[in-house]
């Protein structure tokens, strides 16, 4: 066991519906990942986007056993060769499909909506604090 504070895996727990947990099983399965490694690969993957606004280092190894988008890759081009675009059509199309999904889910419990005078999506006033 190592002496390393940083190193040490720690139990972490939460609640969610048992359908997300059921997706979350079926998508580590397709991607050949237990579920605690694909949970913490996709909370890494999804901080991504706040890296500027917080200081603390990313874990060393949030995907221990090859990420989820190693996996796509290497599945596809199992198939033949791809080009460049080819490859990041293929593997950007479940995250435009997610992205979608997600905010007509938000619209419809008008946490989010669409508008014109902003330029795109914006919380609502009720989400918003407003």
């Amino acid at each position: 066991m190592s002496d390393d504070p940083d190193s040490e895996t720690v139990v972490v727990r939460t609640y969610v519906p048992r359908y997300q947990k059921e997706n979350w099983a079926t998508h580590a399965d397709e991607l050949d990942m237990s579920q605690s490694e694909y949970v913490r690969s996709m909370v890494q993957s999804g901080r991504k986007g706040f890296e500027s606004l917080t200081a603390e280092t990313p874990s060393p190894d949030a995907t221990p056993g090859g990420s989820g988008l190693e996996t796509q890759v290497l599945d596809l081009l199992r198939s033949g060769t791809y080009s460049w675009e080819e490859l990041l059509d293929a593997v950007s199309d479940d995250i435009e499909s997610q992205l979608d999904e997600t905010l007509e889910r938000l619209q419809a419990t008008n946490r989010v909506r669409y508008s014109g005078r902003h330029g795109g999506y914006t919380l609502s006033s009720d989400t918003d604090g407003n």
